[in-house]
């Protein structure tokens, strides 16, 4: 695994003939096998923040390194995740799965071990043959997530994977990523714009401001999570129930509220 370090990263974008500040002197860190949840209003730079990590954009200044080595491009070491699942709807699940492997030249039957590995992991044994769109959504983001982890990354950058899902299957996928987490564990930066979500997956959240995006302050879930026992209740709902995540939710958005832009009224 390796660690994710943004250090006094600032972004411009240009728009309209003008440039506006999206990210200002933005820092922080994933340790290795750390799941960080960022947080904050839409529009302060989450997304911008992931892509960097991911090569698929360049930090204005300041740095971005993963593994102690600068980002410059995309790598086979990080492996992405969207909200759209972007598979290909003309191949299969296998060969979704199978997709990235044979870009990076794995031999055949090491790559059919590891998709076969992967795809009894999420759950998706018996469904090798289905293209995407026999599948439901929450069916399809486990196809993402597969054809993420057979990668074997030290990096998974996850870009509000389960956004566009409805409420019950969000639950029981925020479930799922937790059981395959700690199967096989990674690196993670999750990028959300709910809460619960992040408080119940994360070992810390960073929570920013409004645009121009910094980090407004990081809250550590590991502690409270394992003084309160939280692995010890088999449903979501009764994690979401305790007085101890109740306390770091409200606290998170406390956070997001003192971001309030009177603007947007």
């Amino acid at each position: 695994m390796a660690n994710i370090v943004l250090d006094n990263v600032s972004r411009s974008f240009r728009r309209d003939g003008k440039d506006f500040l999206a990210l200002d002197k933005v820092s922080f860190v994933c340790n290795d096998g750390e799941f960080v949840a960022v947080v904050g209003p839409s529009g302060c730079g989450k997304t911008t923040c992931m892509r960097m990590a991911a090569g698929l954009e360049v930090a204005g200044s300041g740095s971005v390194k993963v593994g102690g080595k600068e980002v410059k491009k995309p790598g086979p070491d990080r492996a992405v995740v969207f909200q759209q699942f972007a598979l290909f709807p003309w191949k299969t699940v296998q060969e979704n799965v199978l997709f990235g492997l044979r870009s990076l030249g794995v031999g055949r039957e090491e790559a059919a071990q590891r998709v076969a590995r992967n795809l009894k992991l999420m759950n998706l044994e018996g469904y090798e043959s289905a293209y995407p769109h026999q599948l439901s959504g929450g069916m399809q983001q486990r196809v993402a997530i597969a054809r993420a982890y057979v990668l074997n990354p030290d990096v998974l950058l996850m870009d509000e994977p389960f956004g566009a899902l409805d409420a019950q299957t969000r639950t029981v996928m925020q479930e799922e990523l937790l059981r395959v987490g700690h199967a096989n564990p990674r690196t993670v930066m999750f990028i959300t714009h709910a809460v619960d979500e992040a408080v119940y997956l994360a070992d810390r959240v960073v929570v920013m401001t409004r645009r121009p995006g910094t980090v407004k302050q990081i809250i550590d879930v590991k502690p409270v999570r394992d003084a309160e026992r939280w692995q010890a209740y088999e449903r979501i709902e009764d994690v979401m129930a305790l007085a101890s995540f109740v306390h770091l939710r409200t606290q998170i958005w406390q956070l997001l509220r003192d971001q309030h832009d009177p603007a947007d009224h």
